[in-house]
């Protein structure tokens, strides 16, 4: 199309074989020329008679279709429009308070004039042009552990229409604009926009997580992570949060299972929880959270393992930070008393807390190498005096008793 030169300000684009020309206004300085000897415009209803040409420069009108042709013969066929006289009047926007699923999608009612902008074909055929229209609102998402204000990605719609279903979730409170079209965004013309009222969210959604005091101790089993599905020795105390989206979230209700169950040992209606962990197993700690009209559930998994208890029969306390003290490995022990005896029968040490152990020492001086007697009373977060005793070894579940021998060693010059 190097031929055509165009004056105003305009935008151009071919379209079943017309190319239809827009100007932004046509005004007495508008034209359009085509490069060449002997060129004619013809209007569509001319064109066959080769009647009543316009000469190379063109002043066009709205609304008409032109054929050019150079020494008779037809080379384009242009079709022109005034956008000044179709623009649109965007008059409002507003969410339809009888969405039928107003948690997953939203229907926007659309008040709106919108003139037909169209071309026609030398044959007299009319062709209507899409007007496309552009729906901007603001939204919120749960990114790296935190809610997130956004703006999504614009809603195209095609208009005239009296209404648009928005097939999203809404979490945040919100106004709607509704804007355009894009011929006016192309020619830099200003449309004023349509501004819904303020629209309270219904959608809620929530990502629970804990909070967990971590526990450093090497002898300890299992130790509490952070994650979805969270395993370790108890007992433990776990503060869960629900992390909903506000201001729609007004209902809480968090609720534990255990080992399948589905009658909730806990049943709690607020916005976050803690609960201590005694005993041995899974648990399901569920939330759902909602609104006047939605909810939403999540939940994070809990293992609480079985008590255990192994004791070492040596240990090298030589400051090199390998095995320098005597402690037991252990998982969810809620009562733990050690006492260690030399060979004379005497009591050398005593601990209470499975955390912790013997250096080797006596009164702050070193204790002799060599064999040492201990006596370990133990007992499981899981231990139930009433449970029936083991045949072989006639302890209940979570008795942890132990006694034997257990080896000072020490490396020269220690």
């Amino acid at each position: 199309m190097a031929q055509l030169s165009i004056v105003g300000t305009h935008i151009k684009f071919k379209q079943d074989s017309v190319r239809v020309i827009i100007f932004d206004s046509i005004t007495s300085d508008t034209e359009i020329k085509y490069a060449g000897t002997n060129v004619r415009f013809y209007k569509y209803e001319d064109a066959t008679l080769n009647s009543n040409p316009i000469y190379p420069t063109l002043s066009p009108d709205d609304a008409t279709g032109y054929i050019i042709k150079v020494d008779d013969i037809a080379k384009d066929t242009i079709w022109v429009i005034d956008y000044s006289k179709y623009k649109p009047v965007l008059k409002s926007i507003e969410p339809d308070p009888a969405t039928a699923s107003p948690c997953d999608e939203l229907n926007l009612l659309i008040d709106a004039t919108i003139p037909t902008l169209s071309f026609k074909k030398p044959n007299g055929t009319t062709y209507s042009l899409i007007r496309n229209f552009k729906i901007s609102y603001q939204n919120q998402k749960w990114e790296n552990g935190k809610w997130v204000d956004y703006t999504p990605d614009n809603e195209i719609l095609k208009l005239p229409a009296s209404s648009y279903l928005l097939h999203k979730v809404l979490l945040a409170d919100t106004k709607f604009t509704l804007s355009g079209d894009q011929y006016a965004e192309s020619l830099g013309i200003s449309i004023s926009p349509a501004i819904s009222n303020l629209y309270s969210a219904l959608a809620v959604e929530c990502h629970p997580t804990t909070v967990i005091s971590p526990r450093t101790e090497t002898n300890e089993g299992e130790r509490p992570t952070q994650s979805s599905s969270i395993n370790f020795s108890a007992p433990i105390d776990i503060q869960f949060l629900s992390n909903a989206n506000l201001p729609a979230t007004t209902y809480y209700l968090w609720e534990i299972f255990k080992d399948g169950s589905s009658s909730p040992l806990v049943s709690r209606i607020e916005k976050d929880q803690r609960y201590t962990f005694v005993e041995s197993g899974t648990y399901k700690v569920k939330v759902t959270v909602g609104s006047t009209k939605c909810s939403y559930s999540d939940s994070i998994t809990v293992t609480v393992s079985e008590s255990a208890l192994q004791v070492p029969n040596v240990f090298t306390p030589n400051g090199d930070g390998t095995n320098d003290e005597f402690r037991v490995a252990y998982k969810s022990l809620a009562k733990f008393e050690c006492w260690v005896f030399n060979r004379s029968g005497r009591q050398v040490f005593y601990w209470n807390d499975p955390q912790k152990g013997w250096n080797g020492k006596i009164n702050g001086k070193d204790a002799p190498a060599g064999p040492y007697f201990y006596i370990i009373r133990a007992f499981g977060t899981d231990y139930n005096p009433k449970s029936k005793p083991d045949s072989k070894t006639k302890l209940r579940v979570g008795e942890h008793p132990r006694k034997g021998d257990i080896n000072l060693l020490r490396g020269k010059g220690n």
